[in-house]
């Protein structure tokens, strides 16, 4: 195999190829990118089992073949080759690459052993606004559980009916959101982990271009002009969001994002070392106080808002606050609480395409 290629061109597609190495692995092939040099072009794939991504990049191909080289160690070569004109070969020594007048070497694994990945999934696809998908993924999968206790909830579910819906928690607060589905063929509920929905986002480029997943048995498949994600999805039960999300609520407050935002990081500051980095709501009238108390002092703003129902105070994490604010995108939102130590949730005031619950925490000082 010989190829010469752009390095920057080569060193992004290796770069985002690369994600999907494995990283802790008795099997020294799963940390392999198989490098295919054909025709005119060069396709990259990695897989660590659970996702798999594949790239192509043109290339001016002078011998074909193909060749498993460690895909960090070639990412982060080639990250400091981006100005120059590359070439690829393997040989006995493994992979070597030329650039200028040098070459270096990188010690390099035979494509027989690398995984067959299947790429003939297509019993159902939907299509979607790239757009749309990338705000309900950046908008959902920050709710994913990070531990493996549950491994089905370190996955966003995807239910595609009339819209597509996702929702996603990790025992302590949850996010719900939707977006319009431009074409399908039938129904279906999966599970994606948050990493793969994480990659997609990654690929998609152009908002008002569309994107059509498809699933099977088990699998998802994305495709986006010269790229390809397959993963593997989660199976299990989730939790029921009907019976988590409360319908009817004592006290709602309409209030300004940004004006929230900003007291509640100022307030998070002298407790950003506590666990629960907390910080409390106190609810009277038409003003909301923002405040928290550590030893290293405290913090009391006030926020003007429009209030409906009773008084209250209620404490919570600041940093499970900030996220689900970041992610609504009016100026003006609702949060609606029943009590102390309920779960409360905030909308954006006018359109109701996302929601973000979040346990209270009793307040003990």
């Amino acid at each position: 195999m010989k190829f010469v290629c752009n390095g920057l061109t080569l060193s992004e597609a290796v770069l985002k190829v690369s994600k999907a190495c494995a990283v802790r692995t008795t099997a020294p092939i799963m940390e392999c990118i198989l490098v295919s040099a054909h025709a005119e072009e060069v396709t990259l794939l990695a897989t660590d089992g659970e996702i798999s991504i594949r790239k192509t990049v043109k290339a001016d191909v002078l011998e074909e073949g193909d060749i498993c080289i460690p895909g960090k160690l070639l990412a982060d070569f080639l990250g400091k080759l981006v100005e120059e004109e590359v070439m690829i070969s393997s040989g006995d020594r493994g992979a070597e690459i030329r650039y200028r007048d040098s070459a270096s070497f990188i010690q390099a694994m035979g494509a027989e052993d690398f995984p067959k990945i299947n790429l003939e999934i297509g019993e159902k696809s939907f299509v979607i606004k790239q757009g749309d998908l990338k705000k309900i993924i950046a908008g959902t999968t920050f709710c994913c559980a990070q531990d493996d206790s549950r491994p089905v909830l370190k996955g966003c579910l995807m239910e595609f009916g009339d819209v597509l819906e996702m929702t996603a928690l990790d025992g302590y607060r949850l996010a719900l959101a939707h977006v319009d589905i431009l074409a399908k063929s039938g129904e279906n509920s999966i599970i994606c982990p948050a990493r793969t929905l994480t990659e997609i986002a990654r690929m998609l480029t152009e908002d008002e271009a569309e994107i059509t997943l498809y699933t099977q048995g088990g699998m998802l498949m994305v495709g986006s002009e010269d790229m390809v994600i397959v993963s593997r999805l989660y199976q299990g039960d989730f939790i029921r969001k009907e019976n988590v999300i409360p319908s009817r609520f004592t006290t709602v407050i309409a209030i300004p994002r940004t004006e929230l935002i900003a007291s509640a990081e100022r307030a998070a500051i002298l407790n950003r070392t506590d666990k629960n980095n907390l910080i409390t709501l106190d609810i009277s009238g038409d003003t909301v106080k923002v405040s928290s108390a550590s030893e290293a002092g405290n913090v009391a703003e006030t926020v003007a808002s429009s209030t409906e129902g009773v008084d209250l105070t209620i404490s919570m994490n600041a940093k499970y606050l900030l996220d689900s604010l970041r992610a609504l995108d009016e100026e003006r939102v609702t949060i609606s609480f029943n009590g102390p130590i309920s779960p409360f949730i905030l909308q954006n005031c006018e359109k109701k395409d996302s929601l973000y619950l979040i346990l209270p925490v009793r307040n003990v000082q």
